[in-house]
């Protein structure tokens, strides 16, 4: 069934059924309501790619991430997908997996297919990729490494109230010997976490205790292969502070292989509250970094940056971080 079967039962016009699906606002309700009841009745599917033909308008947002193994990205994306469907957009997603030959591919294939916005969750983008997008007036949103500019947004994650939840607690419990094992070096969020956990941990109460500061990569096995120099450390750390779940699941592994358990023989606390965070054994404490809320607020900034009308720039919106305490910390001493 095509277009013309959907204006003859409808009793319109093929322009009037164009217009209707476009979404054209010329059209009364009550004739959109007709042309839409003859749609479900026929099964009358939409050509996207004519439809972006003749609106000149392509009606795809543009969603790049770096690591789509890590679960913290497909929660994301889940959000953001769902925002883009009920507004009447698609999802062209690019992830990187932290290599800028992918991300210069993802910036180009996003080029050709027009996309009306992008997404940038991620921070190992260059500066001449970003000028491709901005050179079309594309409009973007980045989270923590954005530029101020016209039809930019910036999203900012408040990494330290979080983390400093998370040091108070272990602080509370007892531990003044800590390790933290970072991510990549050259991973922007990744360096927030870092100088977050160092300006919580630099304080009189610490006594000059300085943390032993380990690099990871956000990934299940560098957890794991950290313990081994958590074990070996002299003195050796009560608690360690991980840049992310995954990183923090992966030591608890870790620890298992050595015989060892959290949080008695170490407390361990993750970052960003993936939902297996809640699962694993034990159930790890975390600081939420919650995806729904970064999701909408990138989803709202693309909007925000498509009204032509809308001001040049826009100030940067914060994303709080919070701790969730699970089983993974302890007091000091508590059961070993």
């Amino acid at each position: 069934m095509g277009i013309r079967d959907v204006a003859k039962r409808a009793g319109v016009s093929v322009a009037t059924v164009s217009r209707t699906v476009n979404g054209v606002r010329s059209v009364s309700p009550e004739i959109a309501a007709r042309v839409w009841s003859a749609v479900n009745a026929v099964g009358y599917v939409p050509n996207t790619q004519a439809r972006a033909l003749v609106s000149g308008r392509s009606r795809i947002l543009g969603l790049i991430v770096s690591d789509i193994t890590n679960p913290f990205y497909p929660e994301l994306i889940q959000g953001f997908e769902q925002f883009a469907v009920q507004a009447g957009y698609e999802v062209l997603l690019g992830a990187t997996n932290y290599d800028p030959a992918m991300m210069a591919t993802t910036v180009r294939r996003m080029i050709e297919r027009k996309v009306e916005g992008v997404a940038v969750m991620t921070s190992e983008i260059e500066p001449s990729l970003m000028e491709q997008l901005t050179g079309r007036s594309i409009p973007l949103v980045f989270v923590d490494i954005g530029p101020p500019g016209r039809r930019i947004g910036n999203i900012q994650v408040n990494y330290e109230a979080g983390i400093r939840q998370a040091v108070q607690h272990l602080y509370r419990l007892g531990h003044r010997r800590l390790a933290f094992i970072g991510g990549p070096g050259d991973l922007k969020s990744a360096q927030l976490r870092r100088e977050s956990f160092l300006r919580c941990t630099s304080g009189s109460r610490w006594k000059g205790a300085r943390p032993l500061m380990l690099e990871g990569d956000h990934k299940l096995a560098g957890g794991c292969a950290a313990v081994q120099r958590l074990l070996s450390a002299t003195p050796r750390p009560t608690a360690v502070f991980c840049s992310n779940d995954l990183t923090a699941i992966g030591v608890l592994r870790g620890l298992d292989v050595e015989g060892l358990r959290a949080p008695q023989d170490l407390s361990v606390i993750g970052f960003d509250d993936i939902q297996m965070a809640e699962y694993s054994i034990p159930p790890l404490t975390t600081v939420r970094l919650p995806r729904l809320d970064l999701a909408r607020q990138a989803f709202q900034s693309l909007m925000a940056g498509l009204d032509e009308k809308s001001a040049p720039g826009h100030q940067p919106v914060p994303i709080e971080t919070s701790l969730v305490v699970r089983g993974s910390t302890a007091r000091i001493g508590a059961g070993g």
